[in-house]
């Protein structure tokens, strides 16, 4: 092998090692599919490979090492990326650090376990959270009250609520839909489940729920919450002492004074409601 050959070699191996140093997922409008590019970062995460989270750089945009693997799967899932060398990288890490720059690093090395609270018997199209999961392709599991009342919440990482109401009026639908079959078959699906647990009514079931997800968060667990889940969460928490519902909900009527009787300091977020 002549010496021309072997430096030609070397050349060529040194600028593949330049040129494909390290991968960027761009989290800004450049980004053709957000979701999928958090469902790569995932991936990525489950390969037990780290992951720089580029904080306010370019929308949130991930960092990794570049292997050819990571290549093909960001290819094969549509997600937009870029390959630096480590020369960019480098200046993209200065940028950040920069006083002047509001940015940050965040370090990314172990993938979190995600739950999802909601009935088995919903439609999958029924919950914003498990469709944008789907997607992405991000493995999730469903639990609900069975799971939550025999302490199981300490086996994952993430817990994620969508259009739950906590308070046990059923989403307030009683006006319109009693009489639909799909609302008479959660009433009774709910009601049969407080009395499995020993509750006489939902209400106090889903206070239960409630305070499981507070110690759960006050443990470490990460909570996310989306639509009624926000507020009636905090409302069920404000009202654990004393019968705000009324009785077409839970038998018996609400005690006239229930809103002066709200407890703000039991509450996650909000008060004076």
């Amino acid at each position: 092998m002549s010496r021309a050959f072997l430096l030609i070699l070397l050349f060529l191996q040194i600028t593949v090692g330049v040129k494909a140093s390290y991968l960027i997922i761009p989290m800004d409008e450049s980004q053709t599919n957000h979701l999928k590019a958090y469902g790569i970062t995932y991936w990525v995460l489950q390969k037990e490979l780290p992951v720089d989270w580029l904080l306010n750089y370019r929308g949130g945009s991930f960092m990794m090492k570049y292997l050819q693997s990571i290549e093909n799967e960001l290819i094969v899932r549509n997600v937009s990326y870029e390959v630096i060398s480590d020369a960019e990288s480098n200046q993209i890490f200065e940028m950040i650090s920069s006083p002047a720059s509001n940015t940050d690093i965040m370090k990314l090395e172990k993938y979190p376990t995600i739950a999802v609270y909601s009935p088995k018997s919903k439609q999958p199209w029924d919950d914003a959270v498990t469709l944008a999961l789907t997607y992405a392709e991000i493995p999730y599991e469903t639990v609900f009250d069975d799971e939550v009342i025999y302490g199981e919440l300490p086996l994952y990482d993430w817990l994620h609520l969508h259009h739950e109401d906590f308070t046990g009026q059923y989403g307030k639908f009683y006006s319109m839909y009693r009489s639909y079959p799909w609302y008479i078959k959660q009433q009774q699906e709910y009601e049969a489940s407080a009395k499995k647990h020993g509750f006489e009514k939902v209400s106090q079931l889903k206070l239960a729920i409630a305070t499981n997800i507070r110690d759960f968060v006050a443990g470490g667990g990460f909570l996310f919450a989306m639509c009624s889940a926000t507020d009636t969460y905090d409302i069920a928490l404000a009202g654990q002492n004393v019968d705000m519902i009324e009785g077409m909900f839970d038998g018996d009527a609400a005690d006239p004074m229930s809103q002066k009787k709200l407890d703000f300091s039991q509450t996650f977020a909000f008060e004076n409601f």
